[in-house]
């Protein structure tokens, strides 16, 4: 991610809670299945992505760019869309 210029470097995974979910416009997962919590009312879109954990790093940027592409997709969509 640094050769895009971000530091992931005080970052970590944290837990998708209720009050989380609750407050998010889009909730996006990546093939956990039934593992996820649903909360009704929410929109959920589950993207199948490789798990990038012990790949080379030329095998992670096409995934990164991928995740990239799908959320300027998705941020032009909900900026598109009314209220």
């Amino acid at each position: 991610m640094a050769e895009i210029g971000l530091d992931l470097s005080h970052e970590y995974p944290k837990p998708l809670t209720a009050d989380k979910v609750q407050a998010a416009d889009v909730v996006i997962t990546s093939g956990c299945g039934d593992a996820c919590p649903v909360y009704p009312g929410q929109r959920y879109l589950d993207w199948d992505l490789p798990d990038p954990a012990g790949l080379s790093i030329e095998q992670v940027r096409p995934i990164r760019d991928d995740i990239g592409h799908r959320v300027g997709q998705l941020l032009a969509e909900l900026m598109a869309t009314p209220g």
